[in-house]
């Protein structure tokens, strides 16, 4: 069950990606994702068995409504005449616990516009994150935390 919607969920990936959700553009995402899903069956962790199908669509609906907003607030920024950016690194304090969650996290913060994921301390309790425009740390480590960290976690139990 799983295996199908993960597979669904690429196929929908994929129609967007290219832009095309004609019947034949579907079947080929889809066959195209089962043939990855395949390929990498045996080196998915454990925690895929106890995925939560409705949190893991509820997390990639915040990915893609973050990714629009993120992509309209850097547009704005750089079209703006003046543009105050504050850039800086902070280190957003990690609740996650598994590698391939940290993982996940760092890449969702690295494909978000203007933020990017640059490093995991050696205990896996922190990571740093590059923000284009760093004026309020602590808004950005909030919106982490009860963003992407929390859907992960609903998404993933253990």
């Amino acid at each position: 069950m799983t295996f199908i919607i993960a597979d669904l969920l690429l196929t929908l990936i994929w129609a967007t990606i290219t832009g095309s959700f004609t019947p034949h553009n579907l079947v080929l995402g889809f066959v195209l994702g089962a043939l990855s899903l395949a390929l990498v069956r045996s080196h998915l962790p454990a925690a895929f068995d106890s995925v939560r199908p409705l949190k893991l669509l509820l997390l990639a609906g915040l990915f893609f409504r973050e990714l629009s907003l993120s992509a309209i607030k850097v547009a704005i920024m750089v079209l703006r005449r003046d543009m105050r950016l504050r850039p800086g690194i902070f280190a957003f304090p990690l609740t996650l616990t598994r590698d391939f969650e940290i993982t996940l996290l760092a890449n969702l913060i690295t494909l978000t516009p203007g933020t990017l994921s640059v490093d995991v301390s050696e205990d896996k309790k922190t990571l740093y994150v590059h923000a284009l425009d760093c004026h309020d740390p602590a808004a950005e480590k909030r919106a982490i935390s009860t963003g992407f960290e929390r859907r992960i976690r609903e998404a993933f139990p253990l």
